[in-house]
């Protein structure tokens, strides 16, 4: 399953450049991953500092 991005996000965009297929983009309230675009690898749950991208 992808990753998804839960409610701890704060939006301080850490995870965005990790991203090695740019599935992580800005969103209204929260970074959002598109899931059809996830590969699973992990790199964003390193980068983020409060633990906000969780397998799903």
């Amino acid at each position: 399953m992808a990753y998804k991005i839960t409610d701890a996000c704060i939006s301080c965009g850490a995870c965005q450049p990790e991203c090695p297929v740019e599935a992580i983009k800005e969103g209204a309230d929260k970074y959002e991953i598109d899931a059809d675009l996830c590969i699973e690898c992990g790199a964003c749950e390193g980068a983020c500092p409060v633990g906000a991208p969780q397998a799903e």
